[in-house]
């Protein structure tokens, strides 16, 4: 069963796509996610690998390649669930780029952030809240509670605008017979919800249009009060597409390398073992030994055999 690595880890080390995939070779994987910050001078080795038949490409992050003139690598650019038309435009514009871009090199998946609510973010309060050890107290409550509300306030609008998105760029995703995967995050203002997805998804009813796991993002929310994770990911497995794996130290430390985090990976185990994408997500900077260890406890901890 094939682990993917994402060129997150690497990708801004490298200048030549080439050196890039070595690096991840090295450590044991035969297939990458690319990354939203494959410059483009990264590109052109990563095409001519993919053609060669030397790295498989599992799903691409959007976008990917990124928009020209960014000041810095970001899923989130431009949204499809933006208050703002000329926004959104621009998303759907490079949706559809990444989209032509994971069929050339081969990937069934694209992997998106969807946006989110326009209100003012209260789950940075609550991260520092709960991990202060306060998460039982009423200022914790008060601060939720607010943020909820705040939030069903903004919400239906901009779910309005991604569900009008994704009609647009669902003709390019039937012609070109890739999969949009929307992936959950850890904030609460994020778009969507566990229950906002599972209702665009039963409204879309398309092979096309799926869910997108993230093991440490979930564990954020459940760590933060806000949803129960094994439940919710066994309830969208129906549409799931894949997941990012990775670990996460209370309550909102992520994107580490198991087992140095507290995720309990057995609960997700015959999950990890389905017919889904699995791509392990280290932070940047995280040694290449850490990611070789985290490769070999998933395997592991999921008895993923070597076969494809």
């Amino acid at each position: 069963m094939i682990v993917s690595l994402s060129t997150r880890w690497n990708a801004g080390r490298h200048e030549r796509g080439e050196t890039m995939l070595d690096e991840i070779r090295a450590l044991g994987f035969t297939h990458v996610e690319l990354g939203y910050d494959l410059t483009p001078n990264l590109v052109p080795g990563v095409q001519a690998e993919v053609k060669a038949g030397a790295i498989g490409v599992t799903s691409v992050h959007a976008y990917c390649p990124p928009p020209a003139g960014l000041p810095f690598a970001s899923p989130e650019p431009f949204t499809l669930s933006s208050n703002d038309a000329t926004i959104r435009a621009s998303a759907a514009h490079y949706l559809q780029n990444t989209i032509r871009f994971a069929a050339e090199v081969g990937a069934g998946v694209v992997v998106l952030h969807a946006g989110n609510v326009e209100c003012r973010p209260l789950t940075p309060k609550l991260i520092e809240l709960c991990g202060a050890g306060r998460q039982y107290d009423d200022e914790y409550e008060k601060v939720r509670m607010k943020m909820i509300v705040a939030r069903e306030k903004a919400a239906p609008a901009q779910l309005a605008h991604l569900y009008a998105g994704l009609e647009k760029v669902l003709p390019l995703l039937e012609e070109t017979g890739r999969v949009l995967a929307l992936e959950l995050l850890p904030s609460w203002e994020s778009i969507p919800t566990e229950t906002e997805l599972e209702k665009l998804l039963q409204h879309f009813n398309s092979p096309r249009i799926r869910a997108w796991h993230d093991l440490g993002h979930g564990q954020v929310r459940e760590n933060l009060g806000l949803t129960n994770h094994v439940r919710w990911v066994k309830r969208l497995q129906p549409w799931l597409a894949g997941m990012h794996i990775h670990d996460v130290r209370p309550p909102a430390s992520d994107h580490l390398m198991p087992p140095d985090g507290a995720l309990d990976f057995q609960l997700f185990r015959e999950i990890g073992r389905g017919a889904l994408i699995r791509v392990l997500e280290p932070a940047p900077r995280t040694p290449p030994e850490t990611v070789a260890a985290g490769l070999a406890f998933l395997k592991n901890a999921w008895n993923l055999s070597e076969e494809s």
